[in-house]
């Protein structure tokens, strides 16, 4: 018959590996040095295994195999930690995940360090992200897709709104382009002749309808992320996010394009979820942590206004 060690010998066999005694063992778990003793002696039994080395030493010592047993020990334990955490939360109406839909547009390093958060405050609860851009997160959040949606807005929807942050948004190109090289303000009549890139609404939200858009000739693209590649390397100008490209600013590898008809947009961000539910314990934390941490970020990003000014109208990256 195999060996079938319980929960409460792993733990005896844990406590005794931590405290280094089999009385302090005891002390630790409220228990008497006889019981952990006699814990540690059937478990070595069950197994046909030498756990400790007695003899010779002041104190138990773990053997060679006690070791590899004492790391499977750990790890059954910590099952067993997460399920009572688990039921725990179930109880107290925690989720046992949340789908979370996040515009690109986000500040990264704000996403990392709230998702860094959520892991260590929820550690049972799992996480789908999905990274999107413009209309396609509230199109998450209104056909279930998402618990939480992460963005900014275009136009009406039917979802609850909380203001969380802003984000900047500037006009550059490479140092190269054309328009870089004129005088400035850059007049609307030669911003209109160089092809601009514009980032496309992957939803039906916005079809037929532009925000930002200046230039007579486009090209049309699916992510930011290209958007920024291929500016860098001169094939466009266009607006982005002044986290994403504060690097590039400082370094020379694009510049600011000062247009006589456009200043810096601070676009608003938004959390948001359907108007028939209210965001559960690990959603409504997330919430609080966006907002907590685009207002750090907010403050330090530089080229940010210090007062308090009017929102902008313009609801994309142009």
């Amino acid at each position: 018959m195999q060996p079938n060690p319980t929960l409460d010998q792993l733990q005896i066999l844990v406590a005794v590996a931590d405290t280094g005694s089999f009385s302090a063992a005891g002390r630790k778990l409220n228990r008497a040095q006889s019981v952990i003793s006699y814990g540690i002696a059937n478990l070595e039994a069950q197994l046909g295994l030498k756990l400790f080395e007695r003899e010779g030493t002041r104190e138990p010592q773990l053997t060679v195999v006690g070791r590899a047993m004492l790391e499977d020990a750990r790890r059954m334990i910590g099952v067993l930690q997460r399920m009572r955490s688990r039921v725990d939360g179930h109880h107290q109406g925690l989720e046992a995940e949340v789908a979370l839909s996040v515009d690109a547009a986000l500040p990264s390093p704000v996403l990392v360090r709230v998702l860094k958060a959520f892991e260590a405050q929820f550690p049972t609860v799992m996480l789908r992200l999905h990274i999107g851009t413009l209309g396609v997160i509230p199109d998450h959040v209104l056909s279930g897709q998402a618990d939480l949606g992460i963005g900014g807005m275009l136009g009406e929807v039917d979802v609850h709104l909380v203001r969380i942050g802003f984000m900047s948004i500037v006009l550059a190109a490479a140092p190269s382009h054309p328009l870089a090289l004129l005088p400035k303000p850059v007049t609307l009549e030669d911003a209109r002749e160089h092809t601009q890139l514009v980032v496309t609404d992957q939803s039906e939200r916005t079809k037929g309808r532009d925000f930002g858009v200046f230039a007579y000739r486009t090209w049309r693209l699916t992510d930011m992320r290209t958007k920024h590649m291929l500016m860098r390397e001169g094939l466009g100008w266009g607006g982005l996010p002044r986290w994403l490209i504060a690097d590039d600013l400082a370094s020379g590898r694009l510049v600011e394009l000062d247009l006589e008809v456009f200043r810096e947009a601070r676009s608003p961000l938004f959390a948001m979820h359907r108007n028939d539910s209210s965001p559960k314990p690990a959603a409504a934390w997330l919430i609080d942590r966006f907002k907590r941490g685009l207002g750090c970020f907010n403050e330090m990003e530089p080229g940010v206004w210090t007062e308090e000014e009017p929102e902008t109208d313009r609801r994309s990256a142009p």
